[in-house]
């Protein structure tokens, strides 16, 4: 391998690996990250690389797939290129050239911004594609038209070009990307753009910042009376939670040991925990939260977790007393599934503090439920429950330590978040062996959805099949019987009797049937291995959080996925249902949840999420930099005070 020496990244510079000659491993992993590439676990997308002992993968912008060296000892054994998808050997190789990522942009047709701390709060999440509104912080709001190359001092550079009003462009220097940011407004109209060199931009900027003042008082204030409240200090790890946490089947990723470690912190802290725990689908946020109820536990607290549907809650009771069946610890479900006097039997205890853990849909809110000591509540997906519901939460989280667990944060959550009014632990990094989803967005095709289904059969493997209208569903099911007659069929949906549901469920999960039809009953957190292709039928009458949420049923293990988002033949969907769908092929690679919660939020608006005039703010700058002005006027109000 052939390494020049460590000068600026230009477009003229490349790294030359050659099969059979030494390599640096060291040195090639220093310029990679100089030639912009990305270090991570396992390679995902273009510009990132992993290196794992002798094995080395990257993946050049440039090359349509990744390549692995592999070494013996110092020296380049082989050089192939593979499917990202499959791991499968594509075509062996004498030699690559690896040039700088950099240099590369114009080829991709989106780029990433790096993250610069407070500079970029939204920076790690939201990609930036030609024609979006962008804002550029100098210059104010105009349109991203892509990269062009400009002769500056006898020498070619790569720049970014901004459309303004009039015709007006605006040159960006590629080092000077982390100065746009894209263009989230929460409004369905376009922003107002102005001409490059006018007042009005900065106008615009002054303006907020006068308005953002109150809404930096009241977040103050706030914070104040957050500090001072007076919460339980959990102990120490045990023992016990040393033991508990050893029994994790899995290996833990990076960021799911730093996320347990925050929550840990914060339970150990005087004050009571508010902590938000954003991660992908499958990607690990309910071990996270095994461990903090068992941390709880631990210290004689009683701990509620709280799910948005029926189904989900009985997989996490049995996911909790499967992890907890070593230990003296009760843990009970309340839901439909359970009968009166059984819900009855379980409160009782729960008030008399015979059970520890306590795990239910919206019915653990009910105002006759007492517990003896209440430690700790967990929320998963806060966005599914209603107004009262919240209202409800809102008073437990003043007295108890709360961790609230999402893939696609709602706006006001996500806000309050990024300005620290609550603390918020992320988990980007994938399970080992996870592979993306292969996404198919098409017109319903009785020929594909049958291929789809028999190449899932053949496998060994089941299908959710997902109509999300009661009436009628029988219809679709005994459709796809006539179809396929060579599958087994069932139906599943919230309207069934409890014990009927609970029954079709455990066949599917045996794999005694083949194909389930059901509704968006399945969306949340329903985890079965077995099951790998996904097909949504009407998917322009979806949202695109519940698109994404439906995606993640599939594909959690390491097993390839396929997900098909149908739609009606020949029929006229809405601008809003085809960006929807747009974003769902789009967004395809690993960990896209943000990326999913803020395009949702773009396509819908997001209602006064801050009140009618901080909304106005936003729209008037973007949600990026209206959320780094409030937090440098916060900051430079603590230390004025």
């Amino acid at each position: 391998m052939k390494l020049s020496p460590c000068e600026p990244v230009t477009m003229f510079r490349s790294i030359k690996i050659y099969k059979g000659e030494g390599l640096k491993y060291n040195d090639l992993a220093k310029e990679l990250v100089a030639y912009g590439y990305e270090r991570c676990q396992r390679i995902s997308e273009p510009g990132d690389f992993s290196m794992r002992g002798g094995i080395i993968d990257v993946f050049p912008p440039a090359f349509e797939g990744p390549v692995r060296i592999e070494l013996s000892g110092n020296k380049v054994e082989s050089i192939k290129s593979f499917s990202i998808l499959s791991s499968e050997t594509l075509e062996a190789h004498a030699m690559i050239i690896i040039l700088p990522k950099l240099a590369l942009y114009p080829k991709r047709r989106s780029f990433k911004k790096p993250e610069s701390g407070e500079r970029t709060p939204l920076g790690s999440f939201i990609d930036i594609q030609i024609n979006d509104y962008v804002v550029h912080v100098d210059h104010g709001i105009g349109i991203f038209k892509g990269f062009e190359k400009v002769r500056f001092k006898d020498e070619e550079r790569d720049n970014i070009i901004i459309k303004y009003a009039e015709g007006d462009k605006l040159y960006v220097p590629i080092e000077e990307m982390h100065l746009i940011q894209k263009y989230v407004g929460f409004d369905k109209k376009p922003p107002k753009i102005y001409r490059l060199g006018s007042k009005a931009w900065k106008n615009a900027k002054e303006k907020v910042k006068k308005g953002i003042y109150s809404m930096a008082f009241e977040l103050l204030e706030l914070n104040a009376m957050r500090v001072k409240l007076k919460g339980f200090s959990f102990f120490r790890d045990g023992d016990w939670q040393e033991e508990f946490e050893k029994n994790f089947p899995f290996k833990e990723t990076p960021d799911q040991a730093r996320s347990c470690a925050e929550v840990k912190k914060d339970m150990e802290s005087g004050r009571p925990m508010d902590r938000l725990l954003c991660g992908d689908v499958g990607y690990g946020k309910t071990e996270v939260a095994l461990r903090a109820a068992f941390k709880a536990c631990m210290d004689n607290k009683q701990v509620a977790m709280l799910v948005p549907t029926t189904l989900l809650a009985e997989q996490h009771c049995i996911t909790f007393k499967e992890r907890m069946k070593d230990f003296p610890l009760r843990v009970e479900l309340i839901c439909r599934f359970r009968t009166e006097k059984e819900v009855t039997g379980i409160m009782r205890d729960i008030t008399g503090g015979a059970v520890d853990i306590v795990i239910g849909t919206h019915a653990i809110l009910r105002r006759d439920m007492a517990f003896k000591d209440l430690g700790l509540v967990i929320i998963d997906e806060e966005q599914r429950f209603g107004v009262k519901d919240k209202e409800r939460l809102k008073k437990m989280r003043t007295l108890v330590d709360v961790l609230t667990l999402t893939a696609t944060p709602i706006p006001r959550t996500l806000y309050m978040s990024l300005m620290g009014l609550k603390d918020m632990s992320i988990i980007e990094t994938p399970p080992q062996n996870r592979l993306p989803i292969e996404v198919v967005v098409s017109e319903y095709d009785a020929k594909m959805v049958r291929k789809a289904v028999l190449r899932e059969k053949c496998r060994g493997g089941q299908v959710f099949f997902i109509h999300n209208r009661v009436d009628g569903i029988d219809k679709i099911a005994g459709n796809i019987s006539g179809l396929i007659p060579e599958v087994s069929v069932g139906v599943a949906h919230g309207q069934m009797r409890p014990r009927e549901l609970e029954g079709v469920m455990r066949e599917f999960i045996k794999g005694n049937i083949d194909v389930l039809v059901c509704t968006v009953i399945i969306e949340s957190g329903i985890d079965i291995p077995n099951a790998n292709t996904l097909i949504v039928n009407r998917a322009d009458r979806f949202g695109l959080a519940d698109l994404y949420q439906l995606k993640g049923r599939v594909g959690r293990f390491s097993n390839k996925a396929y997900a098909y988002f149908l739609v009606p033949k020949g029929n006229i969907i809405s601008s809003e249902s085809e960006r929807r769908l747009k974003a769902i092929a789009r967004y395809t690679e690993l960990g896209s949840g943000f990326k999913i919660a803020m395009e949702d939020l773009e396509i819908r608006g997001a209602g006064n999420i801050l009140g009618a005039q901080q909304h106005g703010y936003v729209s008037s700058v973007g949600f990026d930099l209206y959320c780094r002005m409030l937090k440098e006027i916060v900051a430079s109000l603590n230390r004025s005070s």
